[in-house]
């Protein structure tokens, strides 16, 4: 008996001093996964609604500077995911609004069903962890300062790979048009870059902490500064083209109609909100009724689903207000596709009542729109009769505003720099997005959204009239600059001038994204090169 009392009383003294031993090593853990996790809190709140944008340029630090330090293979890697996860849960917690307020699902339930969609896209900051870590390893730390470049081309990875590119840390300082000027050049990644190399440049002082490194790091922000003043002032004067005033070729009214996204669609209901369109639109067209013009009544995309190509009535009314008031009418429809699908489309009514554009969205929202599982996974029938199924549109058609041409995209696809930038190069002298926020509440989805449409106004030096159910309605313009927002969840109206654009295509228009596939080779031949000594070493021993 004394001997297990002996053997247990020496089991116990040695766990204690093995705990102790590894005491130093759990710390460093706690510190390194406390600043991966304080990165991530910072970017979160940098974007809306928290609307802290300058802290997007100290955000990475803390996880650059445990990255830097630590040894491990995979730490890195597992820090970078961490810090990923966080920051995508707590930048988009919203998606969990429709699933509790509209799909009747426990928040209990909802807010957890937000975590591995976080966990599957933290993977690519956590691949930004790894890349740094052997970039670090092979050159010293000189190398943060390519970090712009690993994070530019997984920003870039994310949309080719997963198709969503939500809260880009560009997309951060959307609202300050005076920080995103180079996005005219290399789109949302280079505004990315920008503030990655600030990070950076903060990094690398820090980790040294000599008065060398501080000039460095000092010049090497006063330069990128320098760098992105230039680029604005240069665009811009770009854009101006030399012309001091443009003349309205359209006048634009856009309604913000405020459809309740628990609509019930009896016939009493429909005709209520129909009536609630025109009267809006009515209202609003004699406010400028002595304006030769051309004019353009804009309806947003909403849970109302109007069938223009089926709805005989619709169309006898549309065609009518269209006459009497001399006006066209762009609004949002369920058409038609082959083989018994339906389109989410937008259709322009002109002036005469007649069916003049349609466009059908190309860019289909997963499981809102479609559902990207195939027929034999089990629930995929159900899950489909409760979102809908919808087609994608394949056509990238203009529409006529007056003697211009506008790019009409719908809702989540203007977070698809893409699609504008392909409008543009068709045509397009303004770019329209109707859209239909309100099924995710009043959350920071509307500012979120609204940046997006603010980058692709920039990107292609055009203005953007995005137009809403529910909030933000607001007016881009090529600069950057919002105008004119309304407020949420209430029926507002605006009317705008819209004038031929002041520049040529930017070069982003011109040449789409080969700043940021650039940024994806020289990424790849880094990392490849990270090994080449270590396979060196292995083929001596």
């Amino acid at each position: 008996m004394q001997d297990v009392v002996s053997s247990r009383s020496s089991f116990a003294t040695q766990r204690l001093a093995t705990t102790i031993a590894r005491l130093p090593e759990r710390a460093r853990a706690v510190v390194d996964f406390g600043a991966a996790s304080l990165s991530a809190l910072l970017l979160i709140l940098s974007f809306p609604d928290f609307n802290l944008w300058p802290l997007a340029w100290c955000a990475l630090v803390p996880l650059l500077l445990v990255v830097a330090i630590n040894r491990g293979r995979w730490r890195p890697f597992v820090l970078g995911w961490v810090f990923g996860t966080i920051f995508f849960y707590g930048s988009c917690y919203w998606l969990a609004y429709s699933m509790i307020h509209t799909g009747g699902i426990s928040p209990w339930i909802a807010y957890p069903l937000l975590l591995p969609g976080a966990v599957l896209l933290g993977i690519f900051p956590g691949l930004f962890g790894l890349f740094m870590a052997r970039a670090i390893r092979k050159w010293g730390k000189a190398a943060v300062f390519i970090a712009p470049v690993g994070w530019s081309a997984l920003e870039w990875s994310r949309l080719e790979v997963t198709g969503q590119l939500w809260n880009a840390i560009g997309y951060s300082q959307a609202f300050s048009p005076s920080l995103i000027g180079p996005a005219r050049w290399g789109g949302v990644y280079a505004v990315g870059a920008v503030i990655i190399f600030v990070n950076g440049a903060f990094a690398f002082a820090l980790l040294r902490r000599t008065r060398r490194t501080l000039w460095i790091s000092a010049l090497s922000i006063l330069l990128i500064s320098a760098a992105t003043i230039i680029v604005n002032i240069s665009m811009s004067f770009s854009a101006r083209g030399f012309v001091t005033e443009r003349n309205t070729e359209a006048v634009v009214i856009a309604i913000q109609p405020n459809v309740p996204m628990d609509l019930v669609k009896s016939n009493d209901d429909m005709k209520l909100l129909t009536t609630r369109h025109f009267e809006m639109s009515e209202t609003a067209l004699k406010q400028i009724q002595n304006d030769t013009k051309p004019r353009l009544v804009i309806w947003p995309e909403s849970p109302m689903n109007f069938g223009y190509g089926a709805d005989e009535q619709l169309r006898a009314i549309l065609a009518s207000f269209a006459q009497q008031h001399k006006v066209s009418i762009l609004l949002n429809s369920q058409e038609t596709a082959p083989n018994d699908g339906i389109y989410n489309s937008a259709v322009l009514i002109n002036e005469e009542g007649m069916l003049v554009a349609q466009y059908d969205k190309i860019r289909l929202l997963p499981f809102g729109e479609y559902v990207p599982l195939p027929d034999w996974v089990p629930g995929a029938g159900l899950i489909r009769s409760i979102v809908g199924d919808f087609t994608a549109g394949t056509n990238y058609r203009l529409m006529p505003v007056g003697k211009l041409h506008a790019g009409v995209f719908i809702c989540i696809e203007s977070a698809y720099p893409a699609i504008a930038r392909r409008f543009t190069n068709e045509g397009a002298d303004v770019l329209i997005n109707i859209s239909n926020d309100g099924y995710l509440g009043p959350t920071a989805v509307m500012r979120q959204h609204l940046a997006n449409a603010v980058f692709r106004a920039v990107e292609n030096g055009r203005p953007l009239l995005s137009v809403t159910n529910t909030g933000i309605t607001a007016f881009i313009t090529a600069e950057g600059e919002t105008k004119d927002a309304t407020s949420g969840f209430k029926p507002e109206v605006r009317i705008w001038s819209v004038s031929p654009p002041a520049g040529q295509r930017t070069f982003y228009t011109k040449h789409g994204d080969v700043f940021v596939i650039t940024c994806a080779v020289l990424s790849l031949l880094i990392f490849v090169f990270t090994f080449v000594r270590s396979v060196r070493k292995a083929r001596n021993y």
